[in-house]
């Protein structure tokens, strides 16, 4: 499967998630990790850092990204009271802008680099490709939850 493909079945799958009832997604993978609400929202927020980011790359040579704190956002945010509903809709929207960004300058602009706060020297191309395997990553996150 190709990159487009697999950033539009990963959305599929996950925004199938955000309608699942309260039971389901108060259930977690594993003692002392996330519940399957918080993975949802924690894919909505990442979905948006890493879309700006690329956005950054694309437009302003020589970037210096941060790194987030994904455990202070859950509980900063309140994940587990924030509604789902908004998180479900900016994930969405996003995916389609990030599936865009990837069809339009995955070939032609993939080679542009950036300095990641944490993890060094990076290329577009690596971050479009993080997004995709994020998303498959919390979807297990999620199905080992469930089952």
């Amino acid at each position: 499967m190709n990159l487009i493909e697999t950033l539009k079945e990963t959305k599929i799958q996950t925004l199938t998630y955000f309608n699942l009832d309260d039971e389901s997604l108060n259930k977690t993978y594993g003692p002392g990790k996330w519940n399957v609400k918080q993975i949802l929202h924690h894919l909505a927020d990442t979905e948006t850092v890493l879309y700006d980011r690329l956005r950054r790359v694309i437009s302003e040579p020589k970037q210096v990204i941060w790194g987030f704190n994904q455990d202070l956002w859950c509980k900063e945010l309140d994940y587990n009271n924030l509604p789902l509903d908004l998180s479900k809709n900016n994930y969405s929207a996003v995916r389609e802008s990030v599936i865009y960004l990837v069809q339009k300058y995955y070939d032609v602009k993939g080679h542009k680099s950036f300095i990641h706060s944490e993890t060094g020297l990076k290329t577009l191309k690596e971050e479009m490709e993080k997004i995709a395997w994020h998303n498959q990553h919390h979807l297990k996150h999620i199905n080992q939850a469930l089952s």
